[in-house]
């Protein structure tokens, strides 16, 4: 682990000079998560995030740090400080040649395109959302949909932190130990401040959007996901399950049965005159095309099974939506995941099939889930962080062959455990 600065001690006022506000309550985006911390500091700068960490150590207080949102998990949860980055935003640096990019821990996925693009550059992926902060997205391995695309995390190559001593540190490529420990670790090794990302050169996309039957779904499964770059469905239980998440659904016919499905590919088009707005048929830049609907309140969970098992698990949840939860109205949406190296990512060392469940906010949804829990389990699932879920530390131990290793490494950066919560401590104390 490189030190990009040593600072011996935590000095200091008694209050952070950053902006801060005293028991104000956070909610997250979906309102299933809330927490009263005793300081909310937003910094605007690296030295004011920098004082706010080193006086949570100096007076033995937690710290957690808020995003946009839009995890359902109890990540943020703290009673000590809640650190607010959205402040510290903005793209920092592109390398056209490296095809890399720096960005601030704060800025969010939609501030990427318009920068990247001017300069040749686009993320390889995103999901259908890109509300989110790009370190937010790091720490629970945020991801598209592509059988040969990672997620955000395994495109993360360095990174800047304040780790559990107060100090600023840089972990980088050369330190594949840490860095692989930091591509997905839940805020737990510190505070990010600046990352960097592969990306690639620009690019356009074609959409084609279709409402196949569930049986043309299985029976072009493989090809399907073996011949488009982005491939993903939302199977529809009834026929206005596609309105609960703002998409449109099939002009008439029902949907009930259906799948709304999305392919996305490169295209090539002489200039931007050829670009096109035609709903289920875009053809625009790539980061354009890739968010849509899901504008609306909800809650999900999400689990990830190997890619082999992609559809028996899939037909698993349709028969458990049927005979005991015919209530569940929303779709069920469908994605594919490329492996990667990362300790605690959810597609460590395996391809994986995405399965989404989503409920609306305000309903009781514990029942539904536990139960699609134990239906997947035959299947080894693992969660997204971000997600509902019932992941434990006995089911880390057995689905994440290098969760010693990320503990470790964990334990060197913040050995008084500054950065965990209850939730978080749990699983990974």
């Amino acid at each position: 682990m490189t030190t990009l600065k040593h600072l011996p001690g935590v000095p200091g006022a008694s209050t952070p000079s950053a902006p801060f506000k005293t028991e104000a309550t956070w909610t997250n985006w979906g309102g299933n998560q809330s927490a009263t911390p005793a300081f909310t500091i937003r910094p605007r700068n690296e030295q004011e995030a920098l004082d706010a960490v080193r006086f949570a150590i100096r007076e033995g207080l937690p710290v957690r740090a808020a995003g946009s949102g839009h995890s359902s998990s109890p990540l943020v949860q703290t009673g000590g400080v809640l650190m607010d980055m959205s402040g510290l935003a903005g793209i920092t640096g592109t390398d056209r040649a490296a095809r890399s990019a720096r960005a601030l821990a704060g800025t969010t996925i939609n501030a990427f395109g318009d920068t990247l693009w001017e300069q040749g550059l686009a993320l390889s992926n995103q999901g259908d959302i890109d509300k989110q902060q790009i370190a937010g997205a790091l720490a629970t391995s945020t991801h598209g949909s592509g059988k040969d695309l990672g997620s955000f995390s395994s495109n993360l190559r360095w990174v800047k932190l304040i780790n559990g001593y107060g100090e600023i540190v840089e972990v980088g490529e050369s330190q594949l130990r840490e860095l692989r420990a930091a591509q997905v670790a839940l805020g737990t090794l510190g505070l990010f401040l600046e990352v960097e990302l592969a990306v690639t050169d620009r690019y356009y996309l074609q959409e084609q959007i279709t409402y196949p039957a569930w049986e043309e779904t299985v029976s072009s499964w493989q090809s399907d996901i073996d011949s488009n770059r982005h491939y993903s469905f939302l199977w529809c239980p009834e026929d206005g399950s596609c309105e609960l998440l703002d998409l449109p659904g099939a002009p008439g016919m029902s949907m009930a049965g259906r799948s709304y499905t999305k392919r996305y590919n490169i295209a090539e088009i002489p200039d931007e005159n050829s670009i096109s707005a035609v709903e289920g048929a875009r053809l625009d830049r790539a980061y354009r095309i890739y968010p849509g609907g899901f504008t609306t309140q909800f809650h999900e969970l999400e689990y990830f099974v190997r890619s082999e098992d992609g559809l028996v698990a899939v037909e698993a949840i349709q028969d458990l939506i049927r005979s005991k939860h015919p209530e569940q109205k929303y779709p069920v949406e469908v994605r594919w995941v490329k492996a990667d190296e990362a300790y605690m990512s959810q597609f460590q060392g395996r391809d994986s099939t995405v399965i989404t469940l989503t409920t609306q906010p305000g309903t009781d949804y514990w029942q539904f889930f536990r139960d699609v829990d134990a239906v997947l389990q035959e299947f080894e699932p693992r969660a997204h962080w971000g997600k509902i879920h019932f992941m434990t530390r006995s089911r880390l131990e057995r689905l994440y062959p290098e969760l010693d290793t990320f503990l470790q490494v964990r334990r060197e950066f913040d050995p008084r455990g500054i950065f965990l919560n209850d939730h978080t401590r749990a699983l990974l104390g």
